[in-house]
């Protein structure tokens, strides 16, 4: 199968394959190169950079000076090169928002996305697959680095970053899933993909990255960590993100309406994150007050017929 054009499925209802490979041709990646890129992007985010090991990757966010979030992603090192691995759309509008501080640093950040490709690799027989083809690969740690690039290992599931042509050798003759079945593990794992769409909307907490340990609250100073630390210490925070579940019959964007159904009829309740539709299943990530019934019921208000209930998070939210 095509590495750009994958056709398999996979639905969050059936049993995980056991090898699921999937090109995550809907990933973009920015790379923060430079003697100084640590200390750039450990002011600019988030997360403690000066803290990750060599070894190890972390969630983190990128806000604007209001603590709005422009970007969520994941953070990791490829030997010097830091990258942050976000939604592609995210990329293009994130990458100036960062260029307009790193001028005063000996940092450049660039979009690599069309040298890399980044797989996603689930199932029962995962770790021994990219054990046979990357002998020092070890599920002891969470960053494995290769010679050419990395891999992300994420509990049961695992992301490999290779340069582009490396990538493509190593998964021929294999059947390749697309991107639709990893957005849906994502989802399910309640991982925030933050599109463009959506910047300058949320405060971290908000899409639960303290959850995800995607927030520091002693690094001292970033873009934003005034109200990071507000919602915090004060309690400002009002919404959290949500897993739903259910069917739609029509396409289901980021940009769609979700209605929380009560004894008079609907209203508008939440924002969409992100959704994926497979089989005629639907399943999203939404934001929502933080109090809402975990038994509330919800549809797209573009699709009349549609359901929706809260699946449980796979983390706590308490503090």
């Amino acid at each position: 199968m095509s590495l750009t054009d994958p056709q398999l499925t996979w639905a969050p209802d059936a049993q995980l394959p056991e090898l699921l490979i999937s090109p995550l041709s809907h990933l973009g990646l920015i790379q923060v190169t430079g003697e100084q890129n640590r200390s750039f992007i450990h002011g600019q985010i988030t997360a403690d950079v000066n803290a990750l090991s060599a070894d190890d990757w972390c969630w983190g966010a990128h806000c604007d000076p209001k603590g709005k979030m422009l970007s969520a992603f994941r953070l990791f090192a490829v030997a010097d090169a830091l990258m942050l691995l976000m939604p592609k759309d995210t990329v293009a509008s994130d990458l100036p928002e960062f260029r307009k501080y790193a001028v005063f640093s000996k940092a450049e950040l660039n979009d690599v996305a069309a040298t890399w490709t980044i797989l996603g690799v689930a199932g029962s027989a995962a770790a021994d697959w990219i054990k046979g083809h990357f002998p020092a690969f070890s599920t002891d740690h969470k960053l494995i680095a290769l010679e050419q690039g990395a891999v992300l290992n994420d509990g049961e599931r695992f992301l490999i970053v290779l340069p582009t042509a490396v990538a493509s050798t190593l998964v021929e003759g294999e059947a390749l899933y697309h991107h639709s079945a990893w957005q849906a593990l994502e989802i399910l794992a309640g991982y925030p993909a933050l599109s463009a769409a959506h910047q300058a909307q949320f405060v971290p907490q908000m899409c639960n990255l303290q959850a995800l340990n995607g927030i520091s609250f002693t690094k001292g100073c970033y873009m934003g960590q005034e109200t990071v630390a507000r919602m915090k210490y004060r309690g400002g925070n009002k919404r959290a993100m949500y897993i739903l579940n259910g069917t739609a019959d029509i396409e289901v964007t980021a940009e769609s309406t979700l209605e929380l159904a009560l004894e008079d009829g609907f209203r508008p309740q939440g924002t969409i994150v992100e959704a994926v539709q497979i089989d005629g299943q639907l399943l999203l990530t939404a934001v929502l007050p933080n109090d809402t019934e975990r038994d509330a019921k919800f549809r797209i208000a573009e699709a009349p017929q549609s359901q929706l209930s809260i699946v449980p998070l796979p983390y706590t939210l308490e503090e």
